[in-house]
């Protein structure tokens, strides 16, 4: 269905300009920063300490608005959806997805009601950007030109997307556009999406040399979207790892005692429901249990920037109990339902960076606000653990959930969460060790993994084994000795588990066509590389490149055969490309390659590279600028190190904007050791030496030491100092 929609007739102010602080407001802050210090080490990675939580969140904002204000700010406006307050009307429907979730008044209202100690941390939040602002007047936001302390909770939950953005935009604009065009029923989507997410691996102490319980951390985000950071208190606050842009609390990390790796997770949290709509007059009803009852409806403004200053589209949008509605289908209104706990969700992401075991942490996932989470656990005293999505409702299992269901019958009605008992979850497994990768739990532990059978099926959307998956359980499965050294091994590891299931399917293809075929004698060479290749990435490797170039143009020509057979491209390409498509598409890579870089014998890191030109939150990429060869691929070949790229418009190499960001493995003990990488560096200013200054140790999986303790910075500081000076 569509709606009106309306275009301000006026076009009122712009926010630009800083608001100035009042006296005392500025004194205050002063105050504060004495109590914090900032230490940057050789890589420019801040390390904050503060007297106390709130001293030390302070000191963290004020840090990272130092390294990239634009991507805290930034961050900000796509949460509270003012985005296009800043990049116009193209954001107003991404803003509206937003605002139908994110409404101020609510936020300051949970703010008023929060725990004294939260309400002092949200504070802190505020007062420290607001304090880098007051002293850099040379840095002008886009639009938040005042940061109040409500906003904290807009962005509660650090995942890159989270589940607002499971509403589907085209079916938003479609429903509430002024000029819709007809769309797919809600949940068809036939296009290849580049998988995303994370490894999390933890090995008990049972298979490490030194006794001591290990794990790796690698987020697979856009690159640039964290910042490294240690952030510290004399109130037992001592996290050290990644801190998404405008957040104060360590998503991925340790403390001294534990470790925590969230990964994307395959379980159904969010559902839409088919809701049907009768007219009476001007109203619009409801049925529910047998019942018609009147549709919630409100207006949604939304600022947008244009030449000559802010304009606003108003929206009336509809709710029922289940959620906004976000689209139709087949006559059908859509709503949809998901967590919405932004108090909660702050407390747990902030209380989990204090825990000092595996009872404390598994205290905060009570709260089961980590919805769109997986998580991998390690601690001091031996303990590894993995939980499933910590938010999965209680559900008739009878219905597939995974397609909007009747929202009318009341028994698909939601019942409570299920425990963290109830779903899988393990616990120092016999094992030793236990990993996940974005894929179903199902071989988490390998045979001391939980079992199907034992859960609901929503449990998991019903994905099957990742190449990912299974790369992970040839790099853990009967190893023992484990060493920070070969954990990084194991997470570099070249193997590429999807090429030695499709590549076979080539070959036989290939021996299958007729001697006359003029392309029998043409990929004669490549075939010969294929036949021999140890289906391993490297940058010298010409395999690669052709492996790849082959899986991309293979998967474009049988995308659509793949999707009316109901299964994966990768596993269609096994069993469902004819020979000719995968013959045909060999040709084609060999011809692209050859018009693109001069030669079908072209080694991947020529092609494969990692850039950072300027501080854009969007890169620009220019084969004639300097870059750097990378050798692992995009996750979706199954390697572990994952580096996502594509040629740009005036490019012909390839340049990765997502994949492996930051990279760390730690070993728990009576203390704790650590190395890192982050890609491309901390800093988002190209004139700081820290810019780019890890892109060679990233480009190559060399992980340099992390400076945990303070004798550790002795020789390795760059600089100390207190906010302000």
């Amino acid at each position: 269905m569509k709606m009106r929609v309306l275009l301000a007739a006026a076009v009122i102010a712009s926010s630009a300009g800083a608001q100035q602080p009042a006296s005392t407001e500025v004194v205050a802050w002063q105050r504060q920063a004495k109590n914090v210090t900032i230490t940057r080490d050789d890589w420019g990675i801040p390390h904050i300490h503060g007297k106390s939580d709130a001293d030390a969140v302070f000191g963290l904002m004020y840090a990272q608005a130092e390294d990239d204000f634009d991507r805290v700010e930034t961050n900000y406006l796509n949460s509270m959806g003012r985005l296009a307050e800043a990049e116009g009307g193209s954001a107003v429907y991404r803003d509206l997805r937003m605002k139908l979730f994110i409404n101020p008044d609510s936020m300051k209202a949970q703010y008023q009601s929060s725990p004294r100690w939260l309400k002092d941390l949200m504070n802190a939040y505020a007062d420290g950007l607001n304090f880098y602002l007051y002293t850099h007047p040379q840095v002008k936001p886009r639009v938040i030109t005042r940061f109040e302390p409500w906003m904290a909770l807009t962005f509660s939950e650090g995942s890159i997307g989270g589940d607002i953005e499971h509403v589907d935009l085209d079916h938003l604009t479609a429903f509430y556009g002024k000029d819709a065009v007809p769309l797919p029923s809600v949940g068809m989507r036939s296009e290849y999406v580049e998988p995303t997410g994370s490894n999390g691996i933890a090995i008990g102490p049972s298979n490490t040399i030194s006794h001591h319980a290990m794990m790796l951390i690698n987020p697979h985000t856009s690159f640039f979207f964290r910042a490294e950071v240690q952030v510290a208190s004399d109130e037992g606050l001592d996290a050290y790892g990644a801190v998404t842009w405008g957040q104060f609390f360590v998503y991925q990390g340790f403390n001294q005692h534990v470790g925590w790796m969230h990964t994307t997770s395959g379980a159904n949290k969010v559902n839409e429901y088919l809701e049907t709509v009768v007219k009476k007059g001007d109203k619009v009803f409801y049925r529910y249990g047998g019942a018609e009852h009147p549709v919630t409806v409100e207006t949604i403004r939304v600022p947008y920037r244009t030449p000559s200053g802010l304009a606003t589209k108003e929206f009336t949008v509809f709710r029922t109990p289940h959620g906004p509605i976000v689209g139709a289908s087949d006559g059908k209104w859509v709503s949809i339902r998901m967590m919405h706990e932004p108090l909660k969700a702050l407390i747990q992401s902030f209380t989990r960076t204090k825990a000092k075991d595996y009872k404390s942490f598994r205290q905060t996932m009570e709260l089961h606000t980590n919805s769109s989470n997986n998580t991998i656990f390690a601690d001091a005293d031996g303990d590894i653990a993995y939980f499933h999505s910590n938010f999965i409702p209680r559900r008739d299992p009878k219905f597939d959930w995974t397609k909007p269901v009747d929202g009318s019958d009341t028994a698909t009605d939601w019942h409570g969460l299920l425990s963290v008992d109830e779903t899988p979850h393990l616990l120092n497994p016999q094992t030793g060790w236990l990993y996940n990768s974005n894929n179903w739990p199902w071989s988490a532990a390998g045979p001391n993994s939980p079992k199907r059978a034992d859960f609901p099926l929503y449990v998991e959307n019903g994905r099957e084994e990742s190449a990912r998956g299974l790369h992970a359980l040839k790099v853990l499965s009967n190893r023992t000795h484990f060493t920070l050294d070969t954990l990084i091994s194991a997470a570099y590891d070249s193997y590429l588990p999807a090429f030695a299931s499709m590549v076979p399917a080539l070959l036989r293809a290939y021996d299958e066509t007729p001697e006359n075929d003029p392309r029998k004698a043409k990929l004669s060479g490549q075939i010969a590389l294929l036949r021999a290749w140890d289906f391993r990435w490297g940058v010298a490797s010409v395999p690669t490149s052709l492996a790849v170039f082959w899986g991309d143009d293979l998967s474009r020509r049988v995308n659509a055969d793949a999707v009316k057979a109901g299964k994966s491209v990768d596993d269609y390409i096994i069993d469902g490309a004819t020979p000719d498509q995968l013959v045909a598409s060999l040709s084609a890579a060999s011809d692209t390659l050859a018009s693109q870089f001069g030669t079908w014998r072209t080694p991947w890191g020529d092609i494969n590279r990692f850039q950072r030109l300027t501080g854009d939150i969007m890169q620009p990429f220019s084969d004639s600028g300097p870059s750097i060869p990378v050798g692992f691929t995009s996750s979706r070949w199954g390697s572990l190190a994952s580096f996502d790229a594509r040629a740009y418009p005036g490019t012909k190499r390839m340049y990765g904007t997502s994949g492996n960001s930051f990279v760390a493995v730690v070993e728990f003990g009576d203390s704790v050791r650590a190395r890192a990488v982050t890609a491309g560096g901390e800093s988002g200013d190209p004139k700081s030496p820290h810019f780019n200054d890890e892109a060679q140790r990233y480009s190559t999986g060399t992980l340099r030491d992390v400076y945990f303790y303070p004798s550790q910075l002795v020789g390795h500081t760059e600089r100390e100092y207190h906010p302000g000076g």
